[in-house]
């Protein structure tokens, strides 16, 4: 049996950015991350060893997060590699990172970056 695991809406202040300021000030970052996940054993032990753990996904993700980076790709790569190494078992995966109030030159919400895995 497969599912799906999922970490929404975790939050970062965060130094990514081409413009010198965005790397001096930091900014407001959103992370979203899915992935398939093999749930056979999980189902059956009730043991966290046999699933993806949580806080061990949003530590990696948090630990890439803290290195500067001028592009949200070069952050996304870094994630990817980091979770897959961990989980190699891991389904095909994905990673959202959005930069709230990016300057654009007017007023944006927010940019995305998604990467598959």
């Amino acid at each position: 049996m497969k599912g799906t695991i999922e970490l929404n809406g975790m939050h970062f202040r965060a130094f990514h950015g081409v413009l010198e300021e965005e790397r001096r000030c930091g900014g407001d970052f959103v992370v979203d991350f899915r992935c398939g996940y093999p749930f056979a054993d999980a189902l059956r032990s009730d043991h966290l060893s046999d699933t993806l753990d949580y806080s061990a996904v949003y530590a990696l993700i948090a630990k890439e997060m803290a290195v500067p980076s001028q592009l949200l790709e070069h952050v996304a790569g870094r994630i990817a590699a980091a979770i897959r190494a961990a989980y190699p078992q891991m389904g095909e995966a994905f990673i959202r990172i959005t930069k709230l109030h990016p300057p654009v030159g007017g007023p944006a919400d927010a940019a995305s970056v998604s990467l598959y895995f």
